[in-house]
């Protein structure tokens, strides 16, 4: 359960800095009644991808998983190797494309008081067929085993961690007083501009870890067949 902790928390922060989220939450919170439309955004994008989220683990892929033989755990180690290594690949290309993507418009925010919960599900809707890093986060959970109750905590805990930036806006729009127009402004000009830059380094990290879980995770289960074959080979003896 500690390393799905580890698991969920990190790729969720990695994927929380998604310039499809967080840019028009800036643009909101810069109009008239900023701190009510930044909620109600934020409470669209949670809604969505939790609820989306729990749909795909407890329908087709609890569907899959009993179709299929239930992974070892050697198995379920590879596969963080394998999602660690696809985010690390994702962050460097994003690293070598960080120019491009970043003289890129802002998108159009027009039209957003017309209920801005609506604005984050359509969103969230549109992102959420290629979430990748959310798919490995649900493959990796539908595959433990666990029951509903812990799936869904642990969908819970990630998408906390996906929707943090969007707390943090609430938290200064709350919070920062007379400087919070000009914190918000430079945020988003900071983010239109290295958006890539902040998302690479952090989807490397992110990355690395999750490769970290991975190759501890099968350095145990070598260690624990050594000791398993030792002590067969000591009661074997005569």
């Amino acid at each position: 359960m500690i390393r799905l902790i580890g698991l969920a928390v990190s790729i969720g922060l990695a994927d929380s800095l998604n310039p499809s989220t967080i840019v028009p939450a800036l643009y909101l919170a810069t109009g008239e009644h900023p701190r009510e439309r930044v909620i109600q955004f934020t409470v669209g994008v949670f809604a969505v991808y939790f609820i989306g989220g729990a749909a795909i683990a407890l329908g087709p892929g609890e569907l899959l998983l009993s179709l299929v033989p239930h992974p070892s755990h050697t198995t379920r180690y590879v596969l963080e190797v394998v999602a660690g290594a696809a985010i690390v690949i994702a962050g460097v290309f994003l690293w070598f494309h960080r120019t491009r993507l970043g003289e890129r418009e802002p998108p159009d925010i027009s039209g957003g008081g017309r209920g801005t919960w609506l604005l984050g599900a359509t969103i969230t809707i549109v992102e959420l067929p290629t979430a990748f890093p959310y798919f490995a986060v649900i493959a990796a959970i539908v595959g433990s085993g666990l029951g509903p109750a812990r799936q869904l905590s642990l969908l819970l805990i990630f998408n906390v961690c996906f929707i943090l930036p969007l707390l943090a806006i609430v938290a200064i729009l709350t919070f920062g007083g007379e400087r919070t127009d000009r914190l918000l402004a430079a945020g988003r000009d900071f983010l239109q501009r290295r958006w890539p830059v902040v998302l690479s380094v952090v989807a490397v990290v992110a990355g690395v870890f999750v490769i970290g879980l991975g190759v501890t995770g099968l350095t145990g289960t070598r260690q624990h067949v050594k000791h398993i074959t030792k002590d067969l080979s000591h009661k074997v003896k005569p």
